[in-house]
Formats: structure tokens, sequence, C-alpha cells
């Protein structure tokens, strides 16, 4: 396509609003998705760290 400017290129021929917030939906999800995982690990590591102190101090205990 020949695009006369930029005001044309991000409309896209009409379809600019389909196209750009597929874009911007994609971005998001890429973003959060890492950052989720990374929630969910921490919190499994933090609840390894919590158990193994909890059976340290029941050892130490009895």
């Amino acid at each position: 396509m020949n695009w006369n400017g930029a005001g044309n290129f991000f409309a896209m021929g009409g379809y600019g609003l389909y196209v750009w917030g597929s874009y911007a939906i994609v971005a998001v999800w890429m973003l959060a998705e890492p950052w989720m995982v990374w929630r969910k690990h921490r919190a499994a590591f933090n609840n390894i760290l919590q158990d193994q102190e909890q059976g340290i101090s029941d050892e130490t205990a009895s």
C-alpha cells in the first residue's frame, strides 16, 4: 500500500482501531503474563521457605 502520510498509516484504511487495538492488547498481555508468572513463582518459593522454617523450628522444639 502507498501511505500518503502518518495519519493514513495509522488509520489503516479505516481499520486502524482494530489493528492498533489488537497490538495494544497483545502488548499488555505480553507484559502481564511474565509478571503473573513471577508472582506465582515468588509465592511458591516463599511457601517452600516457610515450610522449611517450620520444619526446623519443629525439630528444635522436640
